[in-house]
């Protein structure tokens, strides 16, 4: 049967010769103009175009994209930089469980060193041995999560805000540090005194292939290497980060932290009459101020006796502090007062919310609140004015007519008026100081959980 001129399908494109020759050489066009793009497509890390024209597919396809050359070898460079801050990190620990299990624990059950003989060679072993077995597991799960999602580059990796969440871990470094010079004196002598003791010791080195010949003096020696050492790695990881990447400040704050915490170490062990130092490093008065904070913290944790893992500093600064004598200082204005110069803390004990603190990173609910008063420092050293005021036992108010200062009001017992240089910060210690006095307040159970003296009248009784 024969079909209709209309019925007939068409099997070429519907496009002539001359229109179709075209369209194939504008889209030949097109593709070199893409390909030409993409060669010289701004570079996401640096945002520069130096890269050179490649108009060939395959050759495109083998650089990798969007990087020029000088940040792909930053990239490689930052990676192999983190790895070896988590390799390393890895070795230590190892060495730590050397100590342990090959040294403090057969020592402990052939009972050739007593308990206190013993804490006094090994110190807070176990402490950095925890610490790090969390700083570690932590560290490793963020390389596994980069290369789980194709991060080969591990460019979301962030170590600086990782070791600023340890920051905890530093004390435990000093409190090892300072304790070295007279463990290996123990040590030295306990080995001249006990025959068993030199006689294990010698096999342990010789005999046991874990030690890789190393004496036990060596090992001891791993933390304060280790902690010399952070401030050498996150300087490399600095220099091949890139100045917009998110964590880049955050290095750079860690590695001021970690070296404001060895010339806080060096200061100690000179005030204690060693010789041996810590790696030196160039002070600035950053520096400086942040190993002032150190030994103030150090003073307040000592005084309130809170674990460290448990506190947590919410402001800490110089403030200018007066004792009113009466009640009618209000109407004589400040001025009238004697103000002295003094350091301020306020520490905030938080109940731990799992059995490593360092597991959570979100604070569990206040237990208590305190102000630690410090003089200035004298003769090197720094004094408390008196016991912390615990802020459960205080009252804290302000007067509209004195808007430069606060008053905090220690129920049955004293009165302090405090003031900043800067009056926005004066408002500020009064915000802070008031909630956690309004939280745990033990007055806050009567009525309208004010205390008597806080309830206003502002209408006459008939």
């Amino acid at each position: 049967t024969r079909t209709k001129s209309a019925d007939v399908e068409r099997a070429d494109s519907g496009i002539g010769q001359m229109p179709a020759r075209k369209w194939r050489n504008r889209a030949s066009e097109t593709l070199s103009s893409l390909q030409a793009w993409e060669a010289h497509r701004p570079c996401t890390d640096c945002g520069e175009r130096d890269l050179p024209v490649e108009t060939d597919v395959q050759n495109c396809n083998q650089r990798r994209a969007d990087l020029c050359e000088k940040c792909r070898k930053r990239r490689t460079e930052r990676k192999e930089s983190v790895l070896e801050f988590v390799n390393t990190e890895a070795s230590y620990g190892e060495d730590l469980r050397i100590i342990k299990e090959e040294f403090y624990l057969p020592m402990q059950a052939a009972g050739l060193l007593s308990q206190e003989q013993l804490q006094g060679i090994f110190s807070n072993i176990q402490e950095l041995i925890d610490l790090n077995e969390n700083f570690l597991e932590i560290l490793q799960e963020e390389i596994d999560q980069a290369f789980d999602q194709g991060d080969d580059d591990l460019m979301t990796v962030c170590i600086g805000e990782i070791f600023l969440e340890f920051v905890n871990m530093l004390p435990a470094f000093q409190t090892y540090c300072l304790q070295q010079s007279s463990s290996v004196n123990m040590l030295n002598a306990l080995e001249k005194e006990k025959e068993l003791l030199r006689i294990f010791l010698n096999v342990s080195q010789n005999d046991n292939t874990a030690l890789r010949r190393m004496n036990l003096r060596s090992f001891l020696m791993a933390p304060l290497q280790r902690v010399t050492k952070y401030p050498l790695l996150l300087s490399r990881i600095i220099k091949a980060t890139t100045e917009y990447h998110p964590d880049h400040s955050s290095l750079r704050e860690a590695k001021s932290r970690i070296e404001s915490h060895l010339e806080h170490i060096n200061m100690k062990t000179k005030q204690e009459g060693n010789t041996w130092t810590l790696r030196s490093f160039r002070q600035d008065s950053k520096k400086k101020r942040e190993v002032i904070n150190i030994e103030m913290r150090e003073t307040a944790l000592k005084t309130v006796g809170w674990l460290r893992e448990e506190t947590r500093f919410v402001m800490e600064g110089s403030l200018q502090l007066a004792q009113p004598p009466d009640g009618q200082w209000v109407k004589k204005g400040s001025k009238t007062l004697k103000f002295q110069n003094m350091q301020v803390l306020l520490l905030v004990n938080m109940k731990r919310v799992s059995e490593s603190s360092l597991e959570s990173a979100e604070p569990g609910p206040v237990k208590d609140a305190v102000l630690v008063l410090i003089r200035d420092k004298n003769n090197g050293k720094f004094h408390l004015l008196r016991e912390p005021l615990r802020l459960s036992n205080c009252i804290v108010s302000s007067d509209p007519d004195c808007d430069d200062t606060f008053e905090l009001i220690e129920i049955r017992r004293e009165a302090f008026v405090f003031r900043d240089s800067d009056r926005a910060r004066t408002h500020h210690w009064f915000r802070q100081i008031r909630r956690y006095s309004r939280e745990l307040g033990s007055w806050k159970k009567r009525r309208n959980a004010l205390p008597n003296i806080m309830i206003s009248t502002p209408h006459t009784r008939p």
